[in-house]
């Protein structure tokens, strides 16, 4: 796909400063499957129940997405800070119902319906609250 090629090489770089410090946004930092390069991918990403979503815009089969799945996480950064992450989950949504209400008309025009869910540790546990 052109534009995902396009959005990889180019997009992604100028956005990605940017992008690590607004809410809805975020990184996923991640290792290639076979490469074994580091990676970092901007994302559209949601706060749900304690855990991380992602808006795959690009479907579920994008080599970030099974990168981060054969790796059983990745570290995400949000709001200017790093988050270990792990227990990667794929979820189809079509409604994205567990989304924020003013997000869901925008993930249903982009036709969206799945979802990476993602697991913070803290304190090295999974689950644990943060403390604070």
């Amino acid at each position: 796909m052109a534009v995902a090629r396009f959005n990889r090489r180019v997009t992604n770089r100028v956005t990605t400063p940017v992008l690590r410090r607004l809410p809805g946004f975020g990184v996923v930092h991640h290792v290639g499957r076979r490469s074994g390069r580091p990676y970092r991918t901007p994302v559209n990403i949601f706060e749900v129940d304690g855990d991380y979503v992602v808006a795959l815009t690009y479907g579920r089969e994008t080599d970030w997405v099974r990168n981060v799945v054969a790796a059983g996480g990745c570290e995400l950064e949000v709001r200017g800070r790093r988050v270990r992450c792990t227990a990667p989950r794929l979820e189809h949504d079509p409604t994205a119902g567990r989304i924020r209400l003013p997000e869901r008309p925008v993930l249903r025009l982009l036709g969206v319906a799945d979802f990476l869910r993602l697991t913070p540790l803290h304190d090295g546990r999974a689950g644990a609250p943060p403390r604070g």
